[in-house]
């Protein structure tokens, strides 16, 4: 549970965010919607990270969708 600020800040430095801005992250007032477009979550909760707690990539399955046999390469992907 990430809800008090020395929890957010104990969690952000654990997933390897600088001291400064796990600090400023966890003291912050805003949201968890807000937090996460912050760079202190950005640097902590990378792609690989939240691959390995299961979350699913959507641009993964948009790619797997539009070109199922692995054509990916050959196209371009809008940005």
């Amino acid at each position: 549970m990430w809800r008090r600020p020395r929890n957010r800040i104990r969690q952000l430095l654990k997933l390897g965010t600088d001291e400064r801005s796990a600090i400023l992250a966890g003291l912050s007032r805003k949201g968890y919607w807000r937090l996460s477009r912050t760079l202190s979550t950005h640097t902590g909760m990378t792609n690989a990270w939240l691959a390995e707690q299961g979350v699913i990539s959507l641009k993964a399955l948009w790619v797997n969708i539009h070109y199922p046999e692995g054509k990916a390469s050959e196209h371009r992907l809008p940005r």
